[in-house]
C-alpha cells in the first residue's frame, strides 16, 4: 500500500468535481440550521455517522471484490430515498471514474456508478487496500462540505480544519469497521439514514440559482 497514492485519491484538487457538491450543507444554510462554526462540527459529525459510514464500507467492499458491482449499485440505490442524491452521487463516480481512467488501469464498472463504488474500484486499480478506501471514502464525505461551509459562510477556514483534524480518529474509526465488513452480504452492510439530508436535497434540486450541485 502506498500513502502517497491514497493522498492522491483522497486529494480535494482531484478533477472528479468533488468542489461542485456541498453535500448537502448548502441546504441546511439556507433552512438557518447552519450558522457558525460549532453548527458545522455538528452536521460533519452527523454526517460522517450516516453517509461517511454506508460511504466507507461500500468503497471498501468494492476495493475488495467481494461483491459484483452491480449489486453493490443497487445496494446504494436503495439507501438513497432522495433520487436528487442519487442523481448527485452517480455524476460524482462518472467524474471519478474518468479521472481514474487518466491514472490507473480501471475496469469497466458501468456507465454512471454511485460515487462510492467507483472509488473503491479507484482503490484497487491503484493497489490500495479496503481500509485505504474506506478512509478515502469517509474523509470525503466530510471535507466536501467543510469547504463548503468556508464559501457558503464565510467562516475563518483554519477554525473550520481544525473540525477536520479532530474527526480524524473517527474517520479512522469507521473506516476499520468498514474494511472489517468486506465480507458481508450486500443487504447486511451499513444502512444509516439521515432524513433531513433526503429533504434537503430534494427542496435544493428545485432552486433555480445555487452555488452548488447538492
Amino acid at each position: 500500500m502506498s500513502l502517497a497514492t491514497l493522498l492522491v485519491l483522497a486529494d480535494g484538487r482531484l478533477p472528479a468535481g468533488g468542489h461542485a457538491h456541498s453535500g448537502g450543507l448548502e441546504a441546511a444554510v439556507a433552512s438557518g440550521r447552519i450558522r457558525d462554526v460549532e453548527d458545522v462540527s455538528g452536521f460533519l459529525r452527523g454526517r460522517l455517522a450516516t453517509s461517511g459510514l454506508v460511504s466507507a464500507a461500500f468503497a471498501a467492499v468494492a476495493c475488495a471484490g467481494t461483491r459484483d458491482w452491480s449489486s453493490l449499485d443497487a445496494g446504494l440505490d436503495a439507501r438513497t430515498p432522495s433520487p436528487a442524491l442519487r442523481r448527485a452521487s452517480r455524476a460524482q463516480g462518472r467524474a471519478l471514474m474518468r479521472a481514474g481512467r487518466a491514472m490507473w488501469a480501471v475496469p469497466a464498472i458501468g456507465r454512471d456508478p454511485h460515487h462510492p463504488v467507483a472509488l473503491g474500484t479507484l482503490a484497487a486499480a491503484a493497489g490500495l487496500g479496503p481500509l485505504e478506501a474506506a478512509v478515502a471514502a469517509a474523509h470525503q464525505t466530510v471535507t466536501g462540505p467543510a469547504s463548503a461551509a468556508v464559501r457558503l459562510l464565510g467562516l475563518d477556514p483554519y477554525a473550520v480544519h481544525a473540525l477536520l483534524a479532530g474527526l480524524a480518529p473517527e474517520i479512522d474509526r469507521i473506516a476499520a469497521n468498514a474494511a472489517a465488513r468486506t465480507g458481508d452480504p450486500v443487504d447486511a452492510l451499513p444502512a444509516a439514514g439521515a432524513p433531513l439530508l433526503d429533504i434537503g436535497a430534494e427542496l435544493h434540486a428545485t432552486w433555480e440559482v445555487r452555488l452548488f450541485a447538492s
